[in-house]
């Protein structure tokens, strides 16, 4: 019998496509990258370029646990984590999947409850890191020039 394909595959509580090549199907976990998932890939030696789908399953579970532990192995240097020195623990992390989601609404939240500029901005749906709001960023209205009535 030859190798199946698996069409899907689960990492990180995410449904991956088996028919993709493995740093572009763990590039669809939120928190991993192409770059971030070729670098997971040749930790655990496999083949980026390989498809997902006809990997064996050890070395799927493999991947999981390289994606489980990839931000807690003190060999990764921290400019490549995704969030580093934590506000709670100080720590450099790296976080995927709803980890991700749910720690941005807190900081969100926790710039709202001080009260800081970044929070208000936040609060009334205005641009937050400095971006021009004059011509751009304007929203349920249309900016353009009126034609003259004859």
């Amino acid at each position: 019998m030859e190798n199946e394909i698996k069409h899907l595959v689960r990492i990180a509580n995410t449904d991956l496509n088996g028919n993709k090549q493995v740093f572009i199907a763990l590039s669809r976990i939120k928190g991993i990258g192409r770059k971030m998932a070729k670098i997971i890939a040749t930790r655990v030696n496999i083949d980026p370029y390989a498809l997902l789908g006809s990997l064996s399953d050890n070395d799927i579970d493999l991947l999981k646990k390289e994606v489980e532990n990839f931000g807690k192995d003190p060999d990764i240097p921290s400019w490549l984590l995704n969030r580093r020195n934590d506000y709670y623990s100080g720590d450099d992390l790296h976080l995927i999947g709803t980890d991700l989601d749910l720690t941005i609404k807190d900081d969100i939240n926790r710039l709202r409850k001080i009260r800081s500029y970044r929070g208000i901005r936040h609060e009334k749906g205005y641009k937050v890191r400095g971006q021009r709001t004059k011509s751009t960023g304007r929203t349920s209205t249309v900016v353009g020039v009126k034609k003259k009535r004859v």
